[in-house]
């Protein structure tokens, strides 16, 4: 699986772990992906075990629906973090020697 598509599934997980309430329209809209990616994602979650969809009463007497995370869910999210903590500070790491080697070939002129 492509390091994009881990991070996209951390992210949902994260998300919906935050706020279960959330529509499909309004989190496609927080991680700046398209409707039908976030409906696709949503779907390989739930598929794989990690989320599970519930229905609720909202208060305009809409149905609406939850995006719970299961055990397993809960379990993955924590894994997913893990390895995104550890390829951004790899990357962080980098990018401030980077930033340093820079600096320094700017005060040499």
């Amino acid at each position: 699986m492509k390091i994009q598509q881990i991070d996209t599934e951390y992210t949902v997980l994260k998300v919906l772990n935050d706020n279960p309430t959330m529509t499909q329209r309004q989190l496609s809209k927080e991680l700046g992906l398209s409707l039908g990616k976030t409906n696709y994602v949503l779907h390989a979650l739930m598929d794989k075990g990690f989320m599970k969809l519930s229905n609720f009463k909202r208060s305009d007497n809409k149905i609406g629906y939850l995006y719970l995370l299961t055990p397993e869910g809960i379990e993955e999210k924590s894994i997913l973090a893990q390895h995104f903590l550890k390829r951004k500070s790899i990357e962080y790491n980098r990018l401030k020697k980077e930033i340093e080697t820079l600096k320094n070939e700017l005060l040499e002129r």
